[in-house]
């Protein structure tokens, strides 16, 4: 295997041709057989995993290769063709499948692919059960089936219907005052997977749709990473059309962006603190009071302001799906998700999930008959600034103790986290220092009242990184 494949608790990904080949997807795949076997899935029969994948160029040769990897270990497939990520998460626990694998990188550039790998619950695996399928898949054999008791292959090709059925049924979606509103919905899916879901599930909530790269074939027309610079032509195309709305989904559909009706993208961390407050903000009051909001450590506080708002208690966990899926689930919280526009919205699953992100989006537009800047005006604003240091595998995980003791040193009077990483609070800003589990880089992350504030911060954290 290639020394510089990534694992992490996002499942494994790498360059396609380079660190990623059928070879290696098809061993992976055969090793997430085993273990899903090894955790008393039942008969052979009932030991069936399933498989989507994403709109990449590459998702076609793998999906082969997936396939057969889990045959060879005995493992039958459900093959769910070209869908989002939370269809996959979906439609494992609709058919009670021993787990899944969704073949995408997410926000990654074209060149990336991956295998995203998830439990009988429908959650992303967590580290432990991540390291037993690392042992299998370094391991010098895997238990092969023989002629007899290869896994069979069946196709679902509901699973996308499914899941937009569920997210229309959900108690939390007013669809009818949706559809009264009859609101017009600029859309890119950055010809990913999103073609698939988006504009049906738009026009089902009674919107009227424009939209760009609606195209499944995974040629990205611009960085697929829906953060405010690669948002220029879905803004160009919300004050062109004079939409209500701008919607922008990555490649595999779990995280939205959003623009508002002046064409300005307000940021990632908008779209779960507008979810919250389309959950909890029912006017009799006081529906938050005692509830649980979960988030990373790298969400920003204005989802804090709006969970404050509504009486619900925000807690941060490491960031990463799977990490922030369990600790909703521990605290049964009512809702949780990440600052990159994902959305978890347990009423429905325990994943991040776009198509419920722009349900939710659009029924609090509905609810309180505001444009999306007024809803932004509301509250504090902050800004956030990312930054990104290049590293190799290797230094990204050694060399960094050095760094946090330095700026627990600087920054004496702030509140410390190192549940991942380095996370430095104060009141009103915060800086945020950990290695990345999809990149090889070190990311730096600071929100505080002004983008001077912030970049200060930033500015310190990547100096004492590159002393370091």
């Amino acid at each position: 295997m290639s020394d510089t494949l990534m694992v992490s608790v996002s499942g494994v990904r790498g360059l396609v041709g380079t660190d990623l080949t059928p070879e290696i997807v098809a061993r992976w795949a055969a090793a997430f057989g085993v273990w899903s076997r090894e955790q008393g899935a039942g008969s052979r029969k009932r030991a069936r995993v399933v498989l989507g994948r994403d709109a990449r160029t590459s998702g076609p040769m793998f999906a082969a290769a997936a396939t057969a990897g889990l045959q060879s270990v005995g493992c039958g497939v459900i093959d769910v063709g070209l869908v989002a990520t939370p269809t996959v998460q979906l439609a494992v626990e609709h058919h009670r499948a021993a787990g899944g694998i969704m073949l995408t990188a997410s926000h990654n550039p074209i060149e990336w692919n991956a295998l995203k790998f998830v439990g009988s619950d429908g959650i992303f695996l967590d580290t432990a059960a991540g390291t037993r399928v690392r042992e299998l898949a370094a391991g010098n054999t895997l238990p092969r089936a023989g002629y007899d008791a290869i896994g069979g292959v069946e196709v679902d090709p509901g699973a996308i219907a499914r899941h937009l059925a569920a997210v229309l049924a959900l108690r939390g979606v007013d669809v009818g005052a949706i559809k009264r509103r009859r609101f017009h919905v600029a859309l890119d899916t950055v010809r990913g997977a999103g073609g698939a879901v988006m504009p049906e599930l738009l026009q089902r909530l009674g919107c009227r749709v424009t939209a760009i790269n609606l195209e499944t074939d995974g040629r990205f027309p611009r960085a697929p990473e829906p953060v405010p610079e690669n948002l220029k032509a879905l803004s160009a195309l919300v004050r062109r059309a004079k939409a209500d709305v701008g919607i922008a989904v990555d490649p595999d559909v779990d995280r939205l962006a959003i623009v508002d009706e002046k064409g300005r993208p307000i940021g990632e961390d908008y779209t779960l603190a507008f979810a919250i407050r389309a959950v909890l903000g029912k006017r009799d009051g006081g529906r938050g009071k005692g509830k649980a909001v979960v988030c990373n450590l790298s969400t920003s506080l204005v989802v804090e302001d709006a969970a404050k708002e509504f009486g619900a208690t925000v807690v941060r966990a490491r960031v990463g799906e799977a990490h922030v899926a369990r600790k909703i689930i521990e605290l049964k919280a009512v809702i949780g998700g990440e600052g990159n526009g994902g959305v978890m919205y347990p009423a429905l699953h325990v994943g991040r999930d776009a198509p419920v992100a722009g349900a939710l989006l659009l029924g609090l537009l509905a609810r309180e008959r505001v444009t999306v800047s007024a809803l932004v005006a509301r509250a504090p604003r902050y800004a956030i600034v990312k930054a990104k240091l290049e590293c190799g595998a290797r230094s990204r995980e050694i060399g960094l103790d050095d760094v946090y003791a330095k700026l627990r040193r600087q920054f004496a009077d702030a509140a410390v986290d190192t549940q991942d990483g380095l996370r430095l609070a104060w009141s009103d800003r915060w800086l945020h220092v950990r290695p990345s589990g999809t990149e090889p880089i070190i990311r730096l992350i600071a929100e505080a009242p002004s983008g001077a504030d912030a970049e200060r911060l930033i500015d310190e954290g990547r100096r004492l990184c590159a002393a370091s």
